[in-house]
């Protein structure tokens, strides 16, 4: 039987099915760990997972509710992804040591490193439910500190204490309500939603409470208590009542902590980030100081991207300062369509909290954060996304009246001109705070350019806002990322160093000095088969004079001299810009190690395809207009100019090219296929393809469909399934859940393509999300994939 007949539904229950082995072999390979560093460089911990899931684990039981997804059985995120060994060194030492007294099959996560640096706390899932243990970096040990008893069904369940002696931590209630079985409970009465007239323009969240029974589980599985536990196992319940913890906040003297609860109304529009929520100050010791914030249910925010609620937002202790609250507070009532001076106001509550919020400054564009230096130092920032535009201001914490200077003010989309981020170090609080030497801040920047990418450190002085460049990468032929100092006077940082056959490894290296540089970790190239592969980032431009980029593959062992003519996968996710100039940057480098993984089509060099890999597809709305006023115009450009290119080498037959992508690159892959004649087949996993079913917006479109009809209408590629004649492979998980993405948009989109007599194939991935992780499913699509281009392209 042709699995690949025009029209036809696949009737046999089709087995799990794997790759051909050149694909295989590149698949099930050992992944190398994860790596983190301690801010004192002293200790560097090697974190190990297996590549995939099964999809064994995935079929695990799941409830969706308020757009958490959770196991009621171990009360953890069920999407959780989990490590299983644990191993440490001292960051200049070869030796490594394997932790001792992890548990049988460990499966670990919500790491949280001690203030001090010298611990480690993360949870173990057993078959029950969630322990918390500590690992000891001193003496490479870790233990068990409670029972199976944590509830991180809201999230990571731990938080240190300032003395890095205990920790506060969320447990299940010793009394606890039970479960509703919403599919076998008896309705008490309706469901009913009400409209008060006030416009509640959201998205289209998923996995939201559908009713009464979801609004119990949802209370029954968010419920904690919480205990002090200190590192020698002692529990002592830290507040006597219970409640649905959303977060807890230890102030930097450890004296206070600020305490988020969540409670009802709740919703069936929003995720449970938009319920009503309280937040309370408490002593060390749970002795309640005073309730900060009491924010209602959130349901109506004003239209546009940049609109936020009324009130207090952002909560959070000033990381210089012993306890001192800050938060930022609207100055347009929340109303992005409004015309202000200043967007938002900066306010500081000291303790004992009694006094009134002083101003801190305000900012021009909607704020976003602080990074906090001396008394008389810090550094805002804020954006606008509808400008692009970002400014960095310095500002005196300690004099409102003294004027902001306006550091940076650019397009941030604009990464030619990133400065980079300042370094931090850790303070006497052992908190986050900005390195300033001799009124002197650091930068470390990505260093894209023209030229390509090499990154830098710079040093600012604050007298004058000049930079000084300490250091910059020079080698033309590696990609180097610089991370932090182990020792700034030194000139000492951590920096990790690949090319397109050498796996990232970490260096120490002296910027002062041109050739010291100290190899830390030695992990091994799992993918030598491809080691040899041909790869460059190629430039070229549309025909309105934007610029082009993309990363070219050649097939294993192909000869550029003899330019056989291949087929070529081209994949993409389309972007929107405000301006021709940031639309046409190179942000990939030609010397980033060839790392295939289940969503790139890198795998395809090894079956003898060209691969077009991360095409710019850039959608560009100068001055007044909207990007997406020419969405389909300049999608077809962008892929005429790529295939152009490619052919203009000589390495391609144009009338063999695929085109492909995931999520919006699955509806931009829709839409081509529907307007263009360019492809001979497409890919499009996990797409949205009916625009009226998302009205309220969608990715960068901030209009509602009555706003823009013409707009959603003209790029919805079911509204054109008629036109499409190109043969689609639509894949999608599910148990998608992604906001807007529901697999309802490909199940129709299928419908309407075999209603009209086009080419397709419809593959639901049973239990997987917006983002695939079984290893069952991944080894299926790409076998999907393989046997969808073997027909049409060769």
């Amino acid at each position: 039987m042709d699995l690949m007949t025009p029209n036809k539904i696949e009737e046999d229950n089709l087995s799990y099915q794997k790759p051909p082995k050149e694909i295989l072999d590149l698949v099930d390979v050992p992944r190398a760990p994860f790596v983190q560093v301690d801010r004192k460089g002293k200790y560097m911990l090697f974190i190990y997972r297996d590549s995939y899931q099964t999809i064994a684990a995935l079929s695990e039981e799941e409830l969706r509710l308020g757009g958490l997804r959770v196991n009621p059985i171990t009360n953890i995120g069920s999407r959780t992804i989990y490590y299983n060994n644990l191993q440490l060194k001292l960051l200049q030492d070869k030796e490594i040591t394997q932790v001792s007294g992890l548990p049988a099959m460990p499966k670990l996560a919500n790491f949280i490193w001690s203030p001090c640096q010298t611990k480690l706390a993360f949870t173990h899932t057993t078959s029950t439910g969630a322990e918390i243990w500590v690992l000891d970096m001193e003496t490479a040990q870790a233990r068990a500190l409670t029972p199976a008893t944590a509830n991180a069904n809201l999230g990571n369940p731990i938080v240190w204490f300032e003395d890095s002696q205990s920790l506060l931590v969320k447990l299940l209630p010793s009394l606890r309500m039970n479960l509703i079985d919403t599919d076998t409970a008896v309705p008490t009465g309706p469901t009913i939603s009400v409209s008060d007239g006030s416009k509640a323009q959201n998205r289209t969240y998923q996995d939201l409470l559908k009713n009464r029974n979801d609004e119990h589980n949802f209370e029954v599985l968010t419920t904690s208590e919480l205990y002090k536990v200190d590192l020698d196992g002692q529990h002592t319940k830290w507040l006597e009542v219970s409640g649905m913890y959303r977060s807890c906040l230890v102030s930097p003297n450890g004296e206070y902590v600020q305490v988020t609860t969540i409670h009802p109304p709740f919703s069936y529009l929003v995720p449970y980030t938009r319920f009503p929520h309280i937040t309370r100050l408490y002593t060390r010791k749970g002795d309640l100081v005073q309730t900060i914030n009491d924010v209602p249910l959130t349901e109506d925010i004003p239209k546009g991207f940049m609109s936020v609620r009324k009130g207090r937002r952002l909560l959070q202790w000033r990381n210089d300062k012993a306890a001192s609250l800050i938060w930022a507070e609207a100055l347009d009532e929340g109303d992005a369509g409004k015309e202000v001076p200043f967007r938002d106001a900066v306010y500081e509550l000291a303790a004992p909290f009694t006094e009134k919020p002083r101003l801190l400054l305000k900012t021009i564009n909607r704020f976003d954060s602080i990074e906090w230096g001396s008394e008389t130092f810090a550094i805002a920032h804020d954006y606008w996304w509808n400008t692009r535009n970002t400014k960095v201001y310095g500002f005196n914490p300690s004099n409102a009246s003294e004027q902001p200077v306006v550091i940076f003010d650019r397009n941030y989309q604009d990464k030619y001109s990133d400065p980079g981020l300042f370094l931090t170090e850790k303070n006497k609080f052992n908190r986050t705070a900005l390195t300033i030497k001799e009124n002197a801040l650091f930068l470390i920047g990505e260093g894209h350019s023209e030229e390509g990418q090499f990154p830098f450190v710079d040093q600012l002085n604050l007298e004058n806002n000049e930079t000084k460049r300490l250091y910059q990468a020079e080698d033309k032929h590696t990609l180097e990322s610089i991370y932090f100092p182990i020792d700034l006077e030194k000139g000492l940082f951590i920096v990790r160093i690949e090319a397109p056959t050498a796996y990232p490894n970490y260096y120490i290296r002296n910027i002062f000095e041109k050739d010291d540089l100290q190899q830390i970790t030695a992990f091994e190239n799992p993918f030598k088969s491809i080691q040899d592969v041909h790869k460059e980032v190629i430039k070229y431009t549309r025909e309105d004079g934007v610029e082009l980029s993309g990363t070219l593959y050649l097939p294993i062992g192909y000869d550029r001299a003899k330019k056989e003519k291949k087929p070529m996968i081209m994949w993409a996710y389309p972007r929107e810009y405000k301006d021709n100039n940031s639309a046409g940057q190179v942000t990939t480098s030609s010397n980033e190690f060839i790392y295939p993984f289940y969503g790139s089509m890198v795998y395809w060099v090894a079956r003898g395809y060209v691969v077009l890999d991360d095409a710019s597809f850039p959608i560009v709305g100068t001055g007044e207009e909207e990007p997406n006023d020419t969405f389909r115009t300049q999608l077809v450009a962008n892929a005429k100019a790529a295939i152009d290119a490619v052919d203009a080498l000589g390495y391609i037959d144009r009338e063999r090219v695929a085109v492909g992508g995931h999520s919006y690159g699955a509806f931009m892959t829709a839409n081509l296929l529907s307007h263009c004649d360019l492809f001979a087949a497409g890919i499009a996993r996990s797409g949205a393809y009916n625009r009226t079913l998302t009205p309220f917006g969608f990715q960068s479109e901030e209009r509602n469909y009555w706003e823009a009809p013409d707009v959603y209408n003209a790029m919805s590629p079911f509204m054109h399934a008629h036109t499409m004649k190109t043969p689609l492979l639509l894949i999608h998980g599910e148990a998608d859940n992604n906001s807007g993405t529901y697999p309802l948009q490909s199940e129709r989109y299928f419908n309407a393509l075999k209603g009209l007599g086009a080419t397709a194939r419809l593959v639901m991935l049973p239990k997987e999300s917006h983002g695939y992780s079984a290893k069952e499913s991944i080894l299926h699509l790409l076998w999907e994939q393989d046997t969808w281009l073997e027909k049409y392209l060769k």
